[in-house]
Order: C-alpha cells, then structure tokens, then sequence
C-alpha cells in the first residue's frame, strides 16, 4: 500500500484529502509546513507527495527546489495543488521538478486518477519500498548513497552492505555468525573480529555526519539497530 504525504496548511482541505487517499486504498499522512515535512522525510519516504503552493513560511515552489536537490529525495514524484490558475504559475512548478499540477478546486476521482497516472509513469511507487530508513538514516540501495539527517555519509562497500542489512532486520538480534554469512557470503566464527571493526567504524561514521547512536551491542550475541527512546 502505496505511503502518500500531502503538504496543506488549510487543516479542513487536508483532512478531506487525507480521507480520500485512504478511502482510495493508500496510507496517508498531512503536514501543514516545510518543517514538518522534512521531519518526517528523514523518517520515512512516500511514493508520492501532494504540494500545496501556497504555504505558511516556505511556499510550496520554495519546497520543490529542496528537494530536487536533496540525493535522497529528488526522485519522490510530486503533484502541486493551488488554487492559483495562471498559467505561469503552473509552468514554473513544472520546471522545477514537479510530475503533475492540479487547480483547487478538484473532484476526489480527479486527485485519485492524477495519483495512480504519475505513480504508473514513475514506477508505481515502487520507489518507497527501494528506500531503507531508520532514525534519519536514508539508504538508496540502487544509487548506494547513505544520508544521515539530510547529510550524505560516505560509507565502504562492506559497511554500506551491513548497514542495509541491520536496518532491513531493524528491531531483531542478530548474531555475528549471521552478519558474516549475510555480509560476506561465509559463515566462519574466526572472522567475527571483521564484523565487529565494521560495526565500530559504522558508529563512527553515523556520529560524525550528526546520527543517533542505533547500533546496539547485544552481549554475548550480536548486534541490532534500536530506534532510540523519544
């Protein structure tokens, strides 16, 4: 089920939007600013964000140019909603990235209809499920970029592998002798040490470019990825 965010500050439009994606089979979540937006992005990646243009603060253009600039987020599609007509104003959402443009006000079957339209052209949403995150930690496996809170983090081609594969399994316990089969394609316990350097420098790295400390040392054990306490 296809994750859409729409960006609203109107609370009554949002709503409404809100209840339609869902009535039409897609989770949904609302913001109402470019700040509460961009909280949540480095939690989680929709298929597909809904616009507004104009907003409280940042407008939804200003919006637009950030994420096409961000790695992480320059590939989520993007349908700007406005009550603005003109035909400039659409022609500029366009020229900044943006998949599809649609004139408040609109019928719910015209939004449902826009959506399914960009999400087949884009791949279905397909995106969504390619992107791994945890704590503010991004992973494009296709692209092999890591971000941490919007930062890029430049990982080895070992430690990219593990970190994948700790947040894939995030939540569970898993055993040195597991990372090493899953990692290195061996399962040998006299070369544990290995994944416990990599794990070392994976903390190391994470830290600097300003994550949370997420992997855990499970004693005796192993290791996992914890999201830590609020």
């Amino acid at each position: 089920m296809a994750l859409i965010y729409c960006v609203e500050d109107d609370d009554s439009i949002r709503q409404l939007i809100l209840y339609s994606l869902k009535s039409g089979g897609f989770q949904a979540k609302g913001f109402d600013s470019a700040d509460a937006l961009f909280e949540s992005l480095r939690e989680q990646i929709p298929a597909l964000i809904l616009l507004d243009i104009m907003l409280p603060g940042e407008s939804g253009l200003q919006i637009l140019k950030k994420l096409k600039v961000y790695p992480a987020y320059e590939y989520i599609p993007v349908i700007m909603l406005t009550a603005k007509t003109s035909e400039f104003d659409k022609v500029q959402g366009l020229d900044l990235g943006s998949d599809d443009y649609i004139t408040k006000p609109f019928g719910v079957m015209e939004l449902l209809s826009r959506i399914h339209a960009v999400l087949r052209r884009t791949g279905g949403g397909g995106e969504e499920s390619r992107i791994l995150s945890c704590c503010g930690i991004l992973i494009d496996p296709e692209r092999r970029l890591v971000t941490v809170n919007g930062s890029p983090c430049e990982l080895t081609y070992k430690e990219f592998e593990l970190l994948s594969y700790l947040v894939k399994n995030k939540g569970l316990v898993l055993s040195r002798d597991k990372i090493m089969n899953a990692v290195w394609g061996f399962d040998f316990a006299g070369e544990s040490r290995t994944v416990d350097m990599h794990i070392k420098s994976l903390r190391q790295k994470i830290s600097e470019a300003g994550g949370p400390d997420v992997i855990k040392t499970v004693r005796s054990v192993g290791y996992k990825i914890e999201e830590p306490p609020v």
